[in-house]
């Protein structure tokens, strides 16, 4: 256990549907591409008959003349979660440092959060160019070879961006955040994740939007004892082992 006065939180949050209020990554090809064809990849991809970078793979592939105009004016309708702004506030000044670990793309992000004002956030995510001829080029800087499912494994960044000295904590809701979620004290868990961790016997916090999670914090920053999640330190020390 760690006393109050000698804790320190480092905190991962996913991106889409998780700050943002819609998937972004899945509406971007569902509005400016095949829908149907799209449809039937995410449900291939649900099914865990591909990866994440399969999957984006083949929706960039089987995407023509992206408009990139209209994909612009369709950003500047993204909500973030109401709360967003406040629990950045909050996090900022009790010296909490944030990372951003997304499976979408940068293109979309950084240009949310810079609408935000929140560029200064760190920020994992998988990047996304486009050639003369308006196709999609997607990348994958942070894939790891030994993960076949997502496209920027969000652990490797849980990993080296936080110590057995900290405590880590991991603000999610979708397929891609079972994984990272594993490897840290606590979990704060909605729609996807939070199924995955139930059925998986985990422990979490449930949270509708930022307001439950700064009101939670408040309750383990003020917890005079605050004791580490053994399972995630076992994980966690089993991938030291392999490294």
């Amino acid at each position: 256990m760690i006393d109050s006065d000698n804790r320190n939180f480092k905190v991962f949050i996913d991106f889409d549907g998780t700050i943002t209020t819609t998937d972004v990554g899945e509406q971007m090809f569902l509005k400016f591409s095949d829908r149907e064809y799209n449809l039937k990849a995410i449900a291939e991809w649900e099914d865990g008959k591909m990866s994440s970078s399969e999957l984006w793979n083949k929706m960039c592939k089987a995407t023509h003349d992206f408009d990139r105009t209209e994909f612009e004016k369709f950003l500047e309708t993204i909500e973030i979660d109401e709360a967003f702004h406040k629990f950045v506030g909050y996090c900022s000044e009790h010296g909490h440092e944030l990372f951003i670990v997304s499976d979408g793309f940068d293109y979309y992000i950084n240009r949310i959060l810079a609408r935000e004002g929140l560029s200064s956030i760190k920020t994992y995510s998988n990047k996304l160019s486009f050639d003369e001829e308006k196709k999609l080029l997607p990348s994958f800087p942070y894939t790891d070879s030994e993960c076949h499912i997502c496209a920027n494994c969000k652990r490797n960044h849980v990993i080296s961006e936080s110590s057995d000295e900290e405590f880590s904590i991991y603000i999610g809701d979708g397929g891609s955040d079972k994984c990272p979620a594993q490897f840290v004290d606590f979990i704060f868990a909605k729609n996807t994740l939070l199924k995955f961790c139930e059925v998986n016997r985990i422990t979490y916090f449930p949270y509708i939007n930022f307001h439950n999670v700064i009101r939670k914090f408040e309750e383990l920053r003020n917890k005079k004892r605050l004791k580490k999640r053994h399972q995630a330190f076992l994980k966690r020390r089993d991938v030291y082992l392999q490294g």
